[in-house]
């Protein structure tokens, strides 16, 4: 598919922090539905993509993510990723609150 754009990606990820889309991203694994109205709503955005580009992007982006943090737990500062800190803000607190939650 076509590269995603800075531009496109921040969209991308200003829809996803969005808390009704998180929450029924984690709620769902079957989640066309869900990626049709992020691809609709970034439409609104004048940004043409289709779901399946905007969850594999997701895909992408989330499996990027946990690589870097699970890089950067471990000591190690050399891996890092734009977008980091916005992903952060959204994927690092849910995995304190799972992390919190089987502590109890």
């Amino acid at each position: 598919g076509k590269h995603w754009t800075v531009n496109e990606v921040r969209a991308l990820i200003r829809i996803w922090s969005d808390k009704n889309i998180q929450q029924q991203l984690e709620g769902t694994v079957r989640n066309k539905r869900i990626f049709e109205q992020v691809a609709a709503r970034l439409q609104k955005f004048g940004i043409d993509r289709d779901w399946k580009q905007c969850r594999t992007k997701y895909k992408n982006l989330k499996h990027e993510y946990k690589s870097v943090k699970n890089a950067q737990d471990s000591g190690s500062t050399s891996r890092s990723m734009k977008f980091f800190n916005e992903l952060d803000a959204i994927l690092g607190h849910s995995t304190m609150e799972q992390a919190s939650k089987s502590d109890n």
